[in-house]
């Protein structure tokens, strides 16, 4: 099977290309060249630019393929683009959407891919919205053969996943008793998955023309509380008790916009998904990876390193600041 993935080397995408490298699939990335997750050697890359339309007609004009991902397209535009590269270039389009375009507030808290798209809290979820209408679009008016996948919370082994911040900062706060910023009470529900469990839904969609038209999302089925699993970031850290602080979502978000959109349009509303779609579609698939077992390999990759063990100032600073003002109040 001959797959080409625009991006590959993000979290997710990296995932299933290491996979889909193991399954003896032929893939190729669309890519600057910039970031190498190791695959270099093993995928085939055409270097370009997606954005430049011309350019990356060139680099795909020579090929047809049985699959086509799009990682990152965000916008409408992105998508255009895509319908007038590969139409006629593959048998498959699978656009890269996001859970967070379930409705906001949920109406009901078991999510299905039936569930409404409704996110007036977050534009980036809006973009994805309109992108999967106008891939629907194009499926029933053209037969461009499209199918749509949507991420929920996905973390890596270099990626340390939270609510409010993220990465190494959180880490580094924990450490030193500084504040932990647990939005609401720290009892809403939410789902961690691994990206090496995405991947095995995923790439078992690959080439399924059953596919076409549809929308899956793909997550674990372990469902957690937010203080769960910042209990368990705060263990895999070494700390046996981080400082917690709860602070209503909309508090963060008047003080901090980009917080803010990605609590109220996605992470601050409890979401348990329902996986049997997926599990339909690609027979076996299941997420095997407990978030205290994963998030204790991604500490122990920073670890490995302490190049890695960035902390992010801007994002310390902020979270300083909504702490005090919280206080304050």
């Amino acid at each position: 099977m001959k797959v080409l993935f625009i991006g590959g080397t993000g979290v997710i995408s990296s995932a299933c290309s290491r996979l889909a490298i193991e399954q003896g699939i032929e893939l190729f990335h669309l890519n600057r060249g910039q970031r190498d997750p190791g695959l270099s050697k093993k995928v085939k890359l055409l270097k370009g630019d997606i954005r430049n339309y011309n350019e990356a007609l060139g680099l795909v004009k020579p090929h047809t393929f049985d699959a086509v991902v799009d990682f990152i397209a965000f916008t409408t535009d992105h998508i255009e683009a895509d319908i007038k590269l590969f139409s006629g270039r593959t048998k498959q389009f699978i656009f890269i959407s996001s859970a967070s375009v379930y409705q906001k507030p949920a109406t009901h808290h078991i999510c299905t891919e039936s569930t409404p798209l409704h996110n007036p809290h977050w534009e980036y979820s809006r973009n994805k919205i309109r992108c999967e209408e106008r891939l629907i679009e194009a499926y029933r008016k053209e037969g461009f053969p499209a199918a749509i996948v949507r991420p929920s919370y996905t973390y890596s082994e270099q990626l340390i996943p939270a609510s409010a911040g993220g990465g190494w900062t959180i880490v580094d706060r924990m450490r030193k008793g500084k504040k932990t910023v647990v939005h609401g009470d720290g009892t809403s529900l939410w789902t961690m998955t691994h990206n090496s469990d995405f991947a095995k839904g995923f790439n078992g969609l690959l080439g399924n023309q059953r596919s076409l038209g549809h929308a899956f999302h793909i997550t674990s089925d372990e469902v957690l509380t937010w203080d769960q699993i910042y209990q368990a970031i705060a263990s895999a850290a070494g700390v046996d008790k981080p400082d917690v602080v709860h602070i209503p979502s909309d508090f963060i978000a008047k003080h901090d916009e980009g917080m803010g959109a990605s609590l109220l349009g996605d992470k601050a509303w409890s979401y348990i998904f329902d996986n049997t779609k997926i599990k339909n579609f690609v027979p076996g698939y299941m997420a095997t990876v407990p978030f205290i077992r994963g998030i204790r390999k991604t500490m122990e990759w920073f670890e490995e390193d302490k190049a890695r063990q960035t902390v992010d100032s801007a994002q310390d600073a902020a979270l300083d600041k909504i702490v005090a003002a919280f206080e304050k109040k």
